[in-house]
């Protein structure tokens, strides 16, 4: 049986590194594969926080150069399709948790929610990870848990993860 895989979103150039560190180093003590898109800010604080864990940490980039990455990916897949990378970066994952976040994370969150993948969306990071939970896109999607907290993101995750499908 595969490891179960969170993909964690949110900006390349935004704060909420230390919230983003805490639940990349969870991740890894779960024993689950961190999943994001490989660059700098939330996307390079989880994969430190997993990285530091031993977890395994795998960036999906945009870019066509492996040297894109951030240095704490442990597998680096380099699409050279921009923001079209945003779908595939989705669908490795079994969860999906916003950490606040702009436009390139508003549209991972609308794949997300497309492709049924849950949601945990940290309301206590500014962003789309708040905003998404306060109005769902519309009622053909999946779910979308909203965070108060750092602790209540983990606690949603681990429920989630729990009971999530694994779409294979």
């Amino acid at each position: 049986m595969r490891r179960r895989q969170v993909t964690v979103i949110g900006s390349s150039d935004c704060g909420f590194v230390e919230e983003a560190y805490l639940i990349g180093k969870h991740i890894a003590q779960k024993g689950w594969v961190l999943i994001s898109g490989g660059r700098g800010g939330v996307m390079e604080s989880a994969s430190k926080g997993a990285h530091e864990e031993g977890g395994i940490v795998v960036g999906i980039l945009p870019f066509e150069k492996h040297h894109h990455a951030n240095e704490y990916c442990d597998i680096v897949i380099p699409t050279g399709i921009g923001f079209a990378r945003n779908l595939p970066n989705v669908l490795a994952g079994d969860a999906v948790v916003a950490i606040g976040g702009g436009a390139g994370t508003l549209s991972e969150i609308a794949y997300a929610w497309q492709f049924k993948r849950p949601i945990i969306a940290c309301s206590f990071c500014d962003g789309w990870g708040r905003r998404i939970a306060a109005h769902p896109p519309d009622n053909r999607g999946g779910k979308i848990f909203e965070a108060n907290t750092l602790e209540e993101a983990l606690r949603i995750l681990d429920e989630t993860m729990e009971r999530v499908v694994q779409y294979d």
